[in-house]
């Protein structure tokens, strides 16, 4: 027997139909932001993916040749790839670009609680202004989609720019120490400021600093650390209208990204069940254009892990009422258009496997119906349908229109 590949799911229909919801509630929120949904390619270039990340990513992601030799990836995220289309297609659209995009990407690394192989996310890039309105929409957006989404979380929210400013001497290994903020390795960070002759002032100020963490009145004390700052009076303006917006959120000076490319406000939200792996949300402000050739465009984004929320969610499919239409035999036809007629408002079953009546009114209990609509020979000559309560046995004569307008009637 051949199994699914490691770090892969098959999805089963109640699993399908909860995720569908949670989908549909993401795409609402974001549209009524204005967001649009686009669409890319599920594998582009490989070097799109080595000119964002560099070098080192060729152990994370499925990269191959395709047979005129030419280097490709499966996609491992979604932000290079709607930055590369923005620049191929976009550019006689007004700005800012408002896109949304949900898709599937796949990361070569080991499986485990809430991370797979092949994963999803939801994601938005609000592209074309550097103004801190746009970090505060974004942030609001991403709060408002988890919000809807039925998940218990804490938002934290931060600014790159002042860890950039507090280690600026050290230009050549900063992606480095961010990575080691990043990943909050307070010890491995002290160690790499040390093995850089790092005076000890520094490296006390710059622990102290990654760990600040509380209100925005925490900016005060961030600015005694780190001196007077115009990342810090930018990240207060944004906190500011997060507390106008009345969300719940935390200044978190410890956010690094660990990516390069991101430039100021950054953020991320966690959320509990979910073990070492309780990020669910991640993005902020970013330049990533000009790395693929292109002038410089401000954007800000993020992406939400999915699968996760949609482990924690215990949103379920709306019921919308399944009937099953039964037949006499002989009257096969017959229950065939009369659910046809039905289905112009709800979910319809005929029985395709030749049972008799007793039987496909034993399957449509076990499949979940409700209803039980009976055509024989009496309901064809005389003109009804008998509805059947599958669960309390009661019946009733009717007509497919006193049906079709009022299924609750019969469930009492």
């Amino acid at each position: 027997m051949i199994s699914k590949p490691r770090g892969t799911r098959d999805f089963l229909p109640d699993e399908m139909e909860k995720r569908k919801v949670l989908e549909n509630i993401m795409r609402d929120v974001a549209e009524r932001y204005g967001y649009r949904e686009v669409s890319t390619p599920t594998f582009e270039h490989l070097e799109l993916f080595t000119k964002k990340s560099g070098e080192s990513i060729l152990k994370e992601i499925y990269h191959f040749k395709d047979k005129s030799g030419r280097d490709l990836a499966l996609r491992p995220e979604l932000t290079a790839a709607v930055t590369r289309m923005i620049l191929e297609e976009c550019h006689a659209m007004p700005r800012p670009l408002r896109f949304y995009y949900f898709s599937n990407c796949f990361r070569y690394e080991r499986p485990q609680k809430g991370r797979y192989r092949e994963f999803w996310q939801f994601g938005v890039e609000l592209v074309g202004s550097s103004m801190p309105q746009a970090d505060v929409e974004v942030i609001a957006l991403a709060y408002d989609i988890m919000k809807s989404a039925g998940v218990d979380f804490s938002l934290h929210v931060g600014h790159v720019g002042i860890l950039r400013d507090m280690l600026k001497d050290f230009k050549g290994e900063t992606a480095q120490l961010m990575r080691l903020i990043d990943k909050k390795d307070h010890k491995g960070l002290q160690e790499s400021l040390e093995s850089l002759n790092a005076p000890e002032e520094l490296i006390e100020k710059t622990l102290t600093f990654t760990k600040l963490l509380g209100g925005p009145e925490i900016l005060d004390e961030a600015e005694t650390i780190a001196g007077s700052s115009e990342h810090i009076d930018y990240l207060r303006g944004v906190c500011e209208m997060l507390d106008l917006l009345k969300l719940d959120y935390s200044v978190d000076l410890g956010i690094a990204r660990g990516l390069d490319y991101y430039t100021g406000v950054v953020f991320e939200a966690y959320a509990e069940g979910l073990g070492a792996q309780n990020q669910i949300c991640g993005g902020g402000s970013y330049r990533l254009a000009h790395l693929f050739g292109s002038r410089d465009i401000p954007s800000t984004g993020f992406a939400l892990g999915f699968d996760r929320i949609a482990e924690l969610s215990q949103f379920k499919k709306e019921e919308r009422g399944l009937i099953a239409v039964v037949s006499v035999k002989g009257y096969e036809k017959e229950a065939i258009k009369t659910a046809r007629e039905l289905r112009t408002r709800y979910q319809v079953v005929t029985d395709v496997m030749g049972r008799n009546m007793k039987n496909q009114l034993s399957n449509a209990s076990d499949i979940g119906a409700k209803l039980a609509v009976i055509i024989g020979k009496e309901e064809v000559e005389q003109g009804f349908i008998t509805v059947k309560n599958l669960e309390t046995g009661k019946q009733w004569k009717s007509s497919i229109d006193e049906l079709i307008s009022g299924y609750e009637q019969f469930l009492e």
